[in-house]
């Protein structure tokens, strides 16, 4: 997360501001109003649904060369253009769906993460035990301390790396160990909040 603090949020510490409501988070979930409620509401917290982690694993490749931000902002038209990332449905998938996503202003138009989606949902539906159980083989056996300053946050971990090394061997798009690591913070598989953080 690299978007500018928000000139309301006071810097505390590396990574650290406090924001406007008293409360001190990690910088980068101070920076928007979006961000603050992702960052205090969901990010870092447990996902465990097959479909949940659709989405997740979706929006991460969506946001590839793109601000987050500009995820979280479209979030609610992918969600609608997607079916909710219903992994059965987005799997059935025609070019007549692709041709309809493509058109649609209210999403990342783009044509390769698009069919990386519909392709990705089809990997995902063939998966024998589903696509959390998957997933979360891959989180760290044990949780390790929460890092301290934003220098402590890795971008990728042995366990991303692996992730994505296995993601790709069964056939997913656009799931490298950045993407994957990001996924594993989103999804609560690591708890990335710094330590001075009000979010537990």
């Amino acid at each position: 997360m690299t978007d500018a603090s928000n000139r309301t949020a006071a810097p505390l510490a590396d990574g650290l501001v406090l924001g406007a409501d008293g409360h001190p988070r990690c910088a980068w979930g101070a920076s928007a109003a979006e961000y603050v409620a992702y960052h205090d509401q969901e990010w870092g917290r447990p996902v465990r649904g097959d479909d949940a982690l659709f989405e997740r694993m979706s929006l991460e490749a969506f946001q590839s060369g793109l601000s987050w931000l500009t995820i979280l902002r479209k979030r609610e038209a992918f969600r609608r253009a997607f079916d909710g990332f219903a992994i059965a449905v987005v799997a059935g998938y025609t070019e007549a769906d692709a041709a309809r996503l493509l058109s649609d202003a209210g999403i990342v138009r783009n044509r390769m993460k698009i069919e990386a989606t519909v392709h990705n949902a089809r990997v995902a539906a063939e998966l024998a035990g589903g696509l959390a159980a998957l997933l979360w083989s891959f989180a760290p056996p044990s949780r390790r301390p929460r890092p301290v300053t934003r220098a402590d946050v890795p971008a990728t971990t042995v366990e991303s790396t692996a992730m994505a090394r296995e993601l790709k061997r069964r056939g997913f798009r656009f799931v490298g160990p950045t993407t994957a690591y990001a996924l594993m913070q989103a999804t609560g598989m690591v708890d990335d909040h710094l330590a001075g953080c009000h979010v537990r």
